[in-house]
């Protein structure tokens, strides 16, 4: 199973659904976001698409009850979780969050096979020790907007992961 993993829209709707429509069209089933999604407004052109989208809150919560409005309307096809979530999809045991210093820690326990989080705007995907002494799949798609990207002046990217396979790859946005 193929995912799209996003964060830190900031209320930009098009970059959104640019990444959504780009990762669905690779075959991507599913849609992780990190975060600081802001306003419901930003999912109206995503949920045509048809592509489930889980999605956690961050430090810019927005409107929380408009977003809960809009997951009632989605016919499951929008699922908001609050400050974390714990999801399993093609059998693996993902935690989504939007701070990465909670992300890291979640990733320590070993509890999970994949750990997602964003609030960096800074891209990375690190393969994090645990106490189990195996590692966990840490993943930051930095901000599907390109706002403040450090290091990738003003890119907006998002990660395609293969849950199969467990690969990852930081995608950049060209619109």
């Amino acid at each position: 199973m193929k995912i799209c993993i996003a964060s830190d829209s900031h209320d930009r709707a098009p970059p959104l659904a640019a990444a959504i429509f780009a990762a669905k069209s690779e075959g991507a089933e599913a849609v992780i976001h990190c975060g600081d999604l802001i306003g419901a407004n930003t999912l109206r052109a995503s949920l045509p698409l048809g592509i489930p989208i889980h999605a956690v809150h961050g430090n810019n919560v927005g409107d929380p009850m408009a977003l809960h409005a809009m997951m009632k309307k989605s016919q499951g096809l929008f699922t908001y979780h609050g400050p974390d979530a714990v999801l399993e999809l093609s059998g693996k045991r993902i935690f989504a969050t939007h701070y990465p210093h909670y992300g890291r820690g979640m990733a320590c326990t070993g509890d999970y096979d994949l750990v997602c989080c964003g609030h960096s705007h800074h891209a990375e995907i690190v393969e994090q020790p645990n106490i189990l002494g195996k590692k966990t799949w840490l993943a930051n798609p930095g901000s599907v907007a390109g706002i403040d990207a450090p290091g990738i002046r003003a890119k907006m990217t998002w990660i395609m992961a293969d849950l199969e396979c467990m690969i990852f790859e930081i995608r950049i946005l060209e619109l």
